[in-house]
């Protein structure tokens, strides 16, 4: 290789890097809603704790919190977008809004949402052990990949164990501190110290997810192989019907 190549080189892997983080930034955008999806993640709860702060009336804060979340799937719906993120929202809401309701403990509204934090970071670590990372089968769709990078991408599924890891201790980092204070703590200092904790741990295992995958190998497009694979079987039937002739 001459001295001129080398740069011609490295500003290719170079350009390869960035085009691979951009994707996978990309995808983990798509994946997990982006600036919009974590403003609708916040915004029931941050409307209900500051309702309840002001005036202590549960079912106001309650009824206000579930049709905002309402108004953001109809807001969606009207513009023709993904409404995924907004339902997992309402969803969420409405059993909190139940709980409290049955309960008459403001402090409830929050507790299915802590329940389903917890599953979630018992299903990351355990999948990951079983040696089917949950990242991996999230994201695998989103990429193209399916679950290539089981078999196919030794590199790959290493990079979704590391995010998957760091996704489960993450999350149950955020139940050690909320279910402590479940108990101790009155509803409004909760409330608030529960929404300020939605947003951080998320931006920072999206930030490992998007560091870990940047530097995995890139993802097997199964789609593209199964089209070519169609195109290459056309091609050979076509062939075949000529032969024939």
């Amino acid at each position: 290789m001459t001295s001129v190549d080398k740069p011609t080189t490295t500003n290719d892997q170079q350009q390869q890097d960035r085009d691979a983080k951009a994707v996978t930034e990309a995808a983990l955008f798509e994946a997990f809603g982006g600036v919009r999806g974590m403003v609708e993640t916040v915004l029931p709860g941050l409307l209900f704790v500051t309702i309840f702060t002001i005036n202590k009336d549960l079912h106001i804060a309650a009824i206000a919190a579930l049709a905002v979340s309402l108004a953001l799937v109809a807001v969606r719906l009207l513009r023709k977008d993904t409404v995924k993120h907004a339902f997992s929202g309402v969803f969420g809401v409405a059993f909190g809004v139940v709980f409290a309701m049955m309960t008459g403990n403001a402090k409830d509204f929050y507790l299915p949402g802590m329940l389903y934090t917890l599953g979630l970071a018992l299903a990351y670590i355990i999948t990951t052990i079983a040696g089917v990372p949950l990242i991996g089968l999230i994201l695998g769709p989103v990429f193209k990949e399916n679950l290539s990078w089981r078999t196919r991408n030794p590199g790959r599924k290493k990079a979704y164990a590391k995010a998957s890891w760091a996704w489960g201790l993450i999350l149950l980092a955020k139940c050690a501190i909320l279910f402590p204070l479940y108990w101790w703590a009155d509803t409004t200092q909760f409330g608030w110290v529960l929404i300020a904790l939605k947003i951080p741990p998320f931006l920072l295992a999206v930030y490992l997810t998007w560091l870990f995958l940047a530097k995995a190998p890139p993802p097997i497009d199964v789609f593209a192989e199964m089209e070519a694979e169609e195109l290459a079987e056309k091609e050979r039937k076509a062939a075949a019907q000529q032969r024939e002739a």
